[in-house]
């Protein structure tokens, strides 16, 4: 047998595919040479898989073993926490087999196959009547599944009163769309979550005294358009309806939006004055998330 667990370009052969996730965790320093031997022997011995096997022996965690897969695969897990992790409300980032991004990854297909098939379609505001309805996880979620699939997804924190974006990607929110829009900064504002993943982040950056001025400025226009064409898909995070007419703006530049509403919490009378505001700015609302968490 090959002491070099880990070279070659990985086959569906079982055996194959047990040597791969072992060279994995011996290049990540979480298993010795010898150790990923033992465990392979083992593996063949019980009929495992070598990350069952791994997990049996106690020598890896079940998380450790899913991230080993996750890399054979080229599909990145990012860390939770940390200086270079995502925050916990970003499941989809570090936990994607949870039973919360199964609903996310029905939303994605549906707004691919029904929405982005447009070619004038690329910019999308996510909306909520009131505050914490789960509009900004959604577009945190949302913005990640879209990136796992390939797709060239850029994040717009567009929320210059109540900023969150920053803080789920732990992002340094000095500079984002606000300087963007005034001219003191470029794309370089524009952050990537992860070498491996399209995923691209632009936050809030310092609130301004002026958003709504700032946000109604052509230059704010100028600005999606020529996002539009470097994106597969833009995703917005915005104000909540309620609080500010931002949203309308936002929106009306976007020209489409998602709707969130949250169990118990959302007011049918913000609601539907909400959903009249799109209205009259030519928005088309593609379709609403029903939050009941």
């Amino acid at each position: 047998m090959s002491k070099i667990l880990y070279e070659g370009v990985p086959t569906l052969r079982s055996e194959d595919r047990s040597r791969a996730i072992g060279g994995i965790l011996v290049e990540q320093g979480l298993l010795t040479l010898s150790e990923a031997e033992q465990i392979e022997s083992y593996a063949s011995e019980n009929g495992l898989r070598f990350g069952d096997a791994a997990v049996r022996l106690n020598r890896l965690t079940q998380s450790d073993v899913e991230l080993a897969v996750a890399q054979q695969f080229n599909y990145p897990i990012l860390s939770r926490g940390g200086k270079d992790g995502v925050a916990e409300d970003v499941v989809a980032a570090y936990s994607p087999q949870s039973e919360l991004i199964e609903p996310l990854r029905a939303i994605r297909s549906l707004i691919s196959l029904r929405w982005l098939k447009e070619p004038t379609h690329k910019v999308l505001a996510i909306t909520s009547a009131d505050r914490r309805e789960g509009r900004s996880w959604l577009a945190a979620n949302l913005a990640t599944v879209f990136a796992q699939i390939g797709h060239r997804t850029l994040l717009i924190d567009a929320d210059m009163r109540h900023p969150r974006q920053h803080v789920l990607f732990n992002l340094n929110n000095d500079v984002g769309l606000s300087a963007l829009v005034t001219g003191r900064a470029g794309r370089e504002v524009v952050c990537r979550i992860h070498p491996k993943l399209r995923l691209f982040v632009l936050p809030a950056g310092m609130m301004p005294p002026n958003p709504h001025e700032l946000l109604a400025r052509p230059i704010f226009g100028l600005v999606l358009q020529r996002f539009a064409e470097q994106f597969d898909i833009v995703l917005m995070d915005t104000p909540a309806m309620s609080e500010t007419a931002d949203t309308q703006i936002i929106a009306a530049r976007a020209g489409s939006a998602i709707m969130v509403t949250r169990r118990n919490r959302t007011r049918c009378a913000h609601l539907a004055a909400a959903m009249q505001s799109l209205h009259h700015a030519d928005v088309s609302v593609i379709g609403s998330v029903y939050n009941k968490h």
